[in-house]
């Protein structure tokens, strides 16, 4: 019965799609696909009808698909010739649907000398055409506890090029982990089963992960996205290191990997005093608390392995190649992309923008990065706006494709790893045919 609902709603939203089409004379008329519900259709209309009276090129119609019928919906629309003009797209999908030929080429979508998004929010297919590009920018950065570094002594680093080593996180870690006694790992008398203050955890999501295999030499996979390298001695000791942190070194608390909400989890809970997560944080889970006077919390970088970086990562949105009006699609998918025209999601401190000159122009800079939900300007600027620009690279959504069930396989397997029952070169060496399999297929 699911299924048959499923099928109804492709047809419906297909049909939508062609009723579409056959609009207009003058104008283009253009459909835009979003993931929801009617309510959230309506919504976004609203919002897109600011661009449809502000210019007669065009007009667009937001058309919602429900997110369980989403990908399986444009496939059926595909093969039928009637995929909407522009639409949203998880990550993960996007080369998919780049190697299939179905999405446009929008290099020209900027012209010379106008400002661009950052590199490092750019799809690319193999040919290196830009195919998307990301319409909010979020990395992974490191929270604090400013009252418990304070107690400790500890000053956090203030810009990548001063980013710890992973030793000296380490050490940072164990002078920050309290038992009930107050003696630290190490210490004659440490009770490890009675631990009230944890000095670090890693989020160990699964994407989340990458950045440590690459900040140690290897990766996730090749730079090019054609290998796995996750079975590469660098990898499997990078994520051998995070476990430790639980299993031996007992400065972090237990975390199973399988749930987003790893800044609740610790800094949030006054048991943890630093914590690695992504920016979108300072909005959606760090501001309140803070406002209300719960928690005196920091941003800083994350430490390193051998070298120094972050990873990047959001929401695209793609031209569609079989859209007949290829220059009104890329001029909506433009406006659609201004950081303007987001700016309540950049204020909040839940997005960050794309443009580089948003990140470069100090006066357009201070206009969203010293509102009330970030921290101080200064050591924003220095922990985050700058790291950005010089030490962040896409995560593997971005140069290869089948992350989705690569992902899924590998938090599995490390499910035990988590759990000291197995190694990490155990875990990942005896699965790597079947890793090597989902990346290859995605399945």
């Amino acid at each position: 019965m699911k299924k048959l609902v499923v099928i109804g709603l492709i047809l419906l939203v297909a049909f939508s799609f062609m009723a579409c089409r056959q609009q207009g004379s003058g104008t283009a008329e253009l459909v835009f696909a979003i993931w929801g519900d009617a309510g959230e259709e309506a919504v976004t209309q609203q919002a897109i009808d600011v661009f449809n009276n502000m210019q007669n090129n065009s007009r667009v119609t937001v058309r919602a698909i429900p997110w369980e019928a989403y990908i399986e919906t444009l496939n059926v629309n595909a093969a039928a010739g009637q995929l909407p003009d522009m639409g949203m797209m998880m990550e993960s999908g996007v080369l998919s649907f780049a190697e299939r030929g179905l999405l446009a080429d929008i290099s020209a979508m900027y012209g010379p000398g106008e400002p661009r998004p950052i590199d490092a929010v750019a799809f690319k297919n193999a040919q290196g055409n830009v195919v998307a590009y990301s319409v909010a920018n979020v990395m992974l950065v490191m929270y604090y506890n400013q009252d418990m570094f304070r107690t400790a002594g500890i000053s956090a680093p203030k810009s990548m090029s001063e980013s710890w080593s992973w030793d000296q996180f380490l050490d940072a870690a164990r002078r920050l982990t309290l038992d009930s006694a107050g003696r630290n790992p190490g210490q004659p008398g440490f009770n490890s089963n009675n631990i009230v203050q944890y000095g670090a955890m890693i989020e160990n999501l699964t994407w989340q992960l990458e950045v440590w295999t690459v900040s140690n030499g290897g990766g996730f996979f090749s730079p090019d996205g054609r290998e796995v390298w996750i079975d590469r001695p660098q990898s499997i000791e990078a994520i051998q290191r995070i476990a430790d942190l639980h299993l031996v070194h007992n400065v972090a608390p237990f975390s199973p990997g399988n749930t987003d909400d790893g800044v609740q989890r610790s800094l949030l809970t006054g048991t943890v005093a630093m914590t690695t997560n992504g920016t979108w944080n300072i909005g959606t889970a760090l501001r309140e608390p803070r406002d209300a006077g719960r928690l005196n919390y920091g941003v800083s970088v994350l430490p390193n392995m051998g070298t120094r970086l972050t990873m990047n990562t959001g929401g695209p949105v793609v031209v569609f190649n079989q859209t007949r009006n290829l220059t009104q699609a890329m001029e909506f998918v433009r406006w659609y992309s201004n950081p303007d025209n987001n700016f309540g999601l950049i204020e909040a401190g839940i997005w960050m923008p794309t443009l580089e000159n948003w990140f470069t122009d100090n006066t357009i800079l201070r206009r969203w990065a010293t509102s009330p939900a970030y921290p101080p300007f200064d050591e924003f600027n220095s922990a985050v706006v700058q790291t950005s620009l010089n030490y962040s690279r896409p995560v593997a959504n971005y140069y290869t494709n089948n992350t989705d069930a690569f992902y899924a396989l590998l938090g599995s397997v490390l499910g035990n790893v988590w759990t000291g029952q197995t190694t990490a070169q155990q875990a990942i060496t005896s699965n790597i045919d079947a890793l090597r399999r989902a990346h290859a297929t995605g399945q």
